[in-house]
């Protein structure tokens, strides 16, 4: 059996906001957003309606330290913000690479916060990582615009399920190069 070393989340701050690791203050408001169908039907995990209990058990899996996903909140608070503005998560794959997932508060759609916490995760690659991949939909071309944005590269079309959706979605794949 192979145990890993526990991984600390470390705080990266922007200009506008800090990425932080989640904690049970964050409930109310990742609840209050997550509920909102437009931010739903964009992801792959957050079903619509959101069920009872849901957000309480992501954030408290988020804390694990045997989590097999990073989530950071884009906290503005010391910025003259929101607490909460979205989430960003990072993965870890094999071969030293990991999967780059983000959802945004629609009060922040179309303000660059996005393509900020996206550039923000690229540039401190918490995990060392070789390659980060994402994934979009591709009827949201906001997200496909973050993505290249950030540096990212289109890699191909696939398809994921959405549980918010009920079906499986059409997707653009991309993926960065790291040093």
């Amino acid at each position: 059996m192979k145990i890993d070393p526990i991984y600390a989340q470390p705080v990266i701050a922007t200009e506008r906001f800090d990425l932080r690791p989640l904690r049970q203050s964050d409930k109310g408001l990742i609840e209050m957003y997550g509920a909102d169908r437009r931010v739903a039907m964009n992801t792959r995990a957050i079903p619509h309606p959101l069920p009872p209990g849901a957000i309480e058990a992501f954030v408290t899996r988020a804390m694990d330290p045997n989590r097999t996903e990073d989530v950071w909140a884009l906290d503005g608070s010391h910025h003259g913000g929101a607490e909460v503005m979205g989430l960003i998560s990072l993965t870890p794959m094999d071969r030293n690479q990991s999967e780059v997932s983000f959802w945004v508060a629609p009060a922040y759609w179309n303000s660059g916060v996005a393509s900020a916490a996206v550039a923000a995760l690229v540039a401190a690659n918490p995990r060392g990582c070789r390659t980060m991949f994402a994934e979009v939909f591709q009827d949201n071309p906001a997200s496909a615009r973050v993505m290249t944005n950030c540096g990212f590269e289109y890699l191909g079309d696939a398809e994921a399920f959405s549980v918010a959706r009920g079906a499986k979605v059409a997707t653009w794949t991309y993926s960065r190069k790291l040093d």
